[in-house]
């Protein structure tokens, strides 16, 4: 399977021109015929902490371009966006949207308490992996990739980890490592489709990338936007596993203790 990361800029709390702006870059990851196709964290809004003034209800605008865009190039659509549940809170959700009109929702599990997105934003608490012409896909969004044992948990249902992100510039070593750490320890694929330009104060770089299970990289983009490309498998993932069943020795009473 093919799969595409489109690292752009966003146009901070303006989603209809944001929506714009990505939409003849998912056309072109699209002629690529790319199965899936991963924006980043909150792509129409910027990683906002004013969800008063830009959250969308579910189902809103910007899960509906997704929606639209997925039936559309028949692909899945995968970013996040800042929305507001039935029950009146704000999340920062991420949307797998296929291309027969199905949606799956993931709530990102650790809000960033360091930019205080936890005061504006109710954490998640259930992973989500959704099955994609038998590549199991599980998503995490931008900050969920410090903590391991959410990926500890979900991989051994998982082939491939997708992670939206506003990534910014003084971490960016982190972030590029992590992406790494991931997909070795796991096993799996590991996409980081993270955003390019400036938000307020905050610089983002970009260095999105598409991960092996071995830790390779197979497509990497640094500053400036870009739609990056590489070939997938499930049974990859499996013979790497097979190879080297290093899951087998895996203990950790985290991964047990309830939520």
């Amino acid at each position: 399977m093919r799969v595409a990361v489109i690292q752009h800029d966003i146009i901070f709390e303006d989603a209809a021109a944001s929506r714009a702006h990505v939409t003849p870059m998912i056309a072109q990851a699209a002629a690529t015929n790319a199965r899936v196709i991963v924006l980043t964290e909150m792509f129409a809004t910027g990683f906002s902490m004013s969800p008063e003034r830009i959250a969308e209800v579910e189902g809103g605008p910007s899960e509906q371009f997704l929606i639209d865009q997925a039936g559309h190039n028949k692909a899945w659509l995968i970013a996040s966006i800042a929305q507001r549940g039935a029950d009146g809170r704000y999340r920062n959700n991420a949307v797998v949207a296929g291309p027969d009109g199905s949606v799956g929702r993931y709530s990102k599990i650790h809000p960033f308490s360091y930019a205080h997105e936890h005061e504006h934003y109710a954490a998640g608490a259930e992973h989500l992996t959704v099955d994609i012409d038998g590549l199991r896909t599980t998503v995490f969004i931008c900050y969920d990739l410090r903590f391991a044992d959410e990926f500890w948990e979900s991989a051994p249902g998982t082939d491939l980890y997708v992670v939206p992100a506003s990534w910014p510039e003084p971490r960016r070593d982190h972030w590029r490592a992590l992406l790494r750490a991931r997909a070795i320890e796991n096993q799996a694929y590991v996409v980081g489709a993270n955003r390019v330009g400036a938000a307020k104060e905050v610089v983002h770089l970009g260095d999105s990338a598409i991960i092996d299970p071995l830790g390779r990289t197979l497509a990497e983009a640094s500053v400036g936007e870009a739609v990056l490309v590489a070939e997938v498998s499930a049974d990859t993932v499996a013979a790497v596993r097979s190879a080297f069943p290093f899951l087998a020795d895996r203990r950790s009473r985290n991964c047990d203790a309830p939520r």
